[in-house]
C-alpha cells in the first residue's frame, strides 16, 4: 500500500479512497449535487450493499466547513452512515468496517 505524506493535498486522499474501494470491487462515485456547495465528495458503494457518503480532507488544515457539518448531521439522523477521510489510516478503518 501507498504511504500519505502529512502534507499531501485533499485529492491524493481521494485518489487513494477510489483506488482501495475499486481493489475491493466496490465504486466511489464522484458526487456533484447543484446548488448544494459542500456535499459530500464521494459515495462508496461496496460489495453486499454496504453504502457511506465520504467526505475528503487534507490531512492538515482540512477542515470541515459548518454547513458540511449539517449535511454529516442529518444523514446521519437518517441512519446513512458518513465518514470523513483525512489520511490512509482513516480510509483502511472505514473500508474495514
Amino acid at each position: 500500500m501507498k504511504k500519505l505524506a502529512v502534507n499531501v493535498k485533499e485529492n491524493k486522499i481521494e485518489r487513494y479512497l477510489c483506488e482501495q474501494v475499486k481493489l475491493m470491487g466496490g465504486v466511489a462515485e464522484k458526487v456533484t449535487v447543484v446548488g448544494r456547495r459542500g456535499f459530500f465528495d464521494r459515495v462508496v458503494i461496496l460489495p453486499g450493499g454496504k453504502i457511506y457518503w465520504v467526505e475528503c480532507k487534507r490531512p492538515r488544515g482540512g477542515r470541515v466547513a459548518p454547513h458540511q457539518g449539517e449535511y454529516a448531521s442529518r444523514y446521519e439522523a437518517l441512519g446513512v452512515p458518513v465518514a470523513i477521510v483525512r489520511n490512509r489510516e482513516d480510509i483502511d478503518a472505514l473500508l474495514k468496517s
